[in-house]
Parts: C-alpha cells; structure tokens; sequence
C-alpha cells in the first residue's frame, strides 16, 4: 500500500490503475485520487472541522458531518461542548485513541476517494463501533477500491479477496470461506479470536 501513493517506487513489474502505469501519473494527481487512513492518527491543532476537511478545505458543513456520520464520530462530536467547533489539542492530545481514528476516517471519507488505504485504522475501536463503521462504510467501499490492514478478522470477512501473511510471505489467499477451508494459519487466527467451538461451528456448518 505505500508503493500505490508512491511513497516507494517497485523495483520490478509495474502497479496499473486504469490501465496505466502509476508512474506515468502525476504525482499530485495520483495522491488526490487516495484517501488513507493510518493506525496511528495524525491530527492539527485547529478545531475538528478543520480537521476533517483538511483534504477539502470548501467542504459544506453537511457533507462535513455526513463524513463524521459514517465514520462514527457525529455523536461524539455533538456531545462536545462546542461542537465541530472543538479546537483539538497538538495531536489530539484532548481526544482519546478512538475519537482520533473516527475523525481521520471521516477526513479522508470526504473527498471520497476511488481507492481507500485503511491501515489498522479501527484498532482503538470496540467491536460495536466497527461494526456498524463497517455497514455505514459498505456503500462508500463498493463505489471505491478499498485495501483493508487488519488484524482483526471481522474487519476483513467481507473482503472480496484476503491476503494471508506471516513473516513477510504470503501464506493464504481467498474469500473468508475459502481460507477457513484451506488456510491453517487463517483458522488459527481465527481460532485465537473467535475460540475453538466456533471453528468447529463454522467448519460443520459449511460441511453440512
């Protein structure tokens, strides 16, 4: 995922988009087209609107908040005393872990990018909250080519297509169903996170 904005160049072989050579797009241009989200969430000092609409600095207050909608951050957001008009601390030192990561993903939901980079980016996220980050962000990630880091498997189950790795290798590859058929190293993960009894649910499940 850093070689798409070309923070890297490859070495060998070449990334399409479209069609064509990535290095054969401006720069600027190829980054206006890439919204990414990291693990660990970059804030400025400003307020939150300033925040999210870094990347679209004439954003209108509704799409603003249609961003910080899907992102899980509206209600949050509301019950600060001054609103969207909160002034963040250097860092979002004044804003815990998940409250930063909601107002990044809302940041980079707003330009509505074709291709979406979430790096680990709902870590600091209860389940509940990923979930229905999740649905909100199901329409949004059909309309764009989304690249999802994770490690925890409910972020990835509905992926249309899973990389396994382990110590740099790629060691599985296949829809959710596919792995818990023919990866051992995708059910552990499993296993580790969900339990024995539910892989021998699921593994029955679908066997039956």
């Amino acid at each position: 995922v850093q070689l798409i904005p070309r923070l890297y160049d490859v070495t060998s072989g070449a990334i399409l988009l479209d069609g064509k050579d990535i290095r054969e797009i401006p720069l600027a241009d190829l980054r206006r087209r890439i919204g990414v989200i990291l693990q660990e969430s970059i804030l400025f000092t400003g307020t939150i609107r300033d925040n999210i609409a870094f990347g679209k600095p004439n954003a209108t207050q509704e799409e603003i908040e249609e961003a910080a909608k899907i992102a899980q951050a509206h209600d949050f957001i509301m019950r600060l005393p001054d609103g969207y008009d909160t002034r963040v601390g250097q860092k979002g030192v004044n804003l815990s872990g998940g409250q930063k990561q909601r107002i990044s993903i809302a940041r980079a939901l707003l330009i509505k990018p074709p291709i979406l980079i979430m790096d680990d980016s709902t870590s600091a996220l209860d389940l509940g909250t990923e979930k229905r980050l999740r649905q909100a962000l199901g329409k949004l990630m059909k309309e764009s080519m989304t690249f999802l880091i994770a490690q925890r498997i409910t972020s990835v189950m509905q992926a249309d297509q899973i990389l396994v790795i382990e110590n740099g290798a790629i060691v599985g590859k296949g829809t959710h169903d596919q792995l818990m058929r023919a990866c051992e190293v995708y059910r552990d993960i499993y296993r580790s996170q969900f339990g024995e009894q539910e892989v021998r649910h699921y593994v029955e499940g679908r066997s039956s």
